[in-house]
């Protein structure tokens, strides 16, 4: 199920690794961890939240307070929003209050917002823009109750390895927004981007020097970038509040796939029965919220038998894999 729909469409080395990047990311000597206050619970009392990223529904034009009670009737522990659909709604008139209250009546925990800019440009004014966009944006985030909100490194084209200093200097001054407003920005992980290897990607949140630094991770992604889930026990996954859910195929090669290449768990190859455990072990106890961009899915179903699959793939993946764990 291939087509040319992908997340960057929908828009327009090595890990130095001492003693405090092993024992937590953005460890600075603070006593408790941030990221790992936030305990809700799956309603199914599953060891892990299921989510919803509403990319998943990008095709079907709902406005975002449909995206809510809809993911929230089909179950849902979580839910990712987009902020140019929040924006759309505010836009038309929508009361952001009304977003947080239609969240708490569908006892969704608002795992992340989804935005993008370009806060990691070489280019000092392109730079600045990106900041002033990302706190404004922060600011209604935190006005619906997000704690998290996706920061995919744009604006620079590759990672140079003489930069590292500089990239962890501007993920901390989006850090430092995020202490401003009460949300954190979470340094994503792009299989085809310029941040595709999970050693970059920690190299950057550990040299923040910031408690709350984290990463956003994705199985499509990992995958894509060429990394090794085998690495995830150097890393505290506690940290982690989130994971896009997804799964892909065995062919084409992982360097050829593409974001519309996703599939539902189980319909691909990524041996979730090896890595979840792994990642449990690690401390991961976030959501894993599935994120699709997958034309197929668009052309053959509505809203809601694609939710009603992804939670159930997502949950019998989660049983699958940790059966002995409440």
């Amino acid at each position: 199920m291939k087509n040319k729909i992908s997340r960057r469409s929908a828009i327009s080395s090595g890990l130095k690794v001492g003693a405090a990047g092993i024992l937590g990311l953005g460890f600075n000597g603070a006593k408790e961890n941030p990221h790992t206050a936030r305990t809700t619970l799956s309603k199914a009392k599953l060891p892990l939240r299921v989510s919803l990223n509403t990319s998943t529904l990008m095709a079907y034009k709902l406005t975002v307070d449909q995206q809510i009670d809809l993911v929230g009737k089909a179950g849902f522990d979580g839910i990712e929003l987009w902020m140019r659909d929040i924006k759309a709604y505010a836009g038309s008139g929508g009361n952001l209050s009304t977003l947080k209250e239609k969240l708490e009546a569908h006892n969704l925990v608002l795992e992340n917002i989804i935005a993008f800019s370009e806060w990691c440009s070489d280019d000092s004014d392109k730079h600045k823009e990106a900041l002033k966009l990302m706190k404004s944006e922060m600011i209604m985030a935190a006005a619906i109750g997000a704690n998290y909100f996706a920061a995919p490194v744009q604006g620079i084209e590759q990672i140079d390895p003489t930069k590292y200093d500089e990239y962890a200097k501007r993920y901390r001054a989006i850090l430092e927004l995020g202490d401003e407003t009460g949300v954190v920005p979470v340094i994503e992980l792009w299989g085809m981007g310029a941040l595709h290897k999970v050693s970059d990607c920690a190299k950057i949140v550990i040299d923040s020097k910031h408690p709350k630094a984290t990463m956003l991770l994705d199985f499509y992604h990992v995958h894509r970038g060429g990394n090794d889930w085998n690495m995830i026990s150097t890393l505290n996954a506690a940290n982690f509040p989130v994971i896009h859910m997804n799964d892909y195929p065995g062919s084409p090669e992982a360097a050829l796939l593409t974001d519309a290449d996703r599939v539902l768990p189980g319909e691909g190859v990524c041996d979730f029965n090896d890595i979840l455990p792994k990642l449990y072990a690690a401390g991961f106890r976030g959501g894993l919220s599935v994120e699709l961009f997958n034309k197929g899915y668009w052309e053959t179903m509505d809203p809601e038998t694609l939710l009603k699959k992804s939670y159930d793939t997502t949950r019998s993946t989660i049983e699958s894999a940790l059966p002995n764990v409440k």
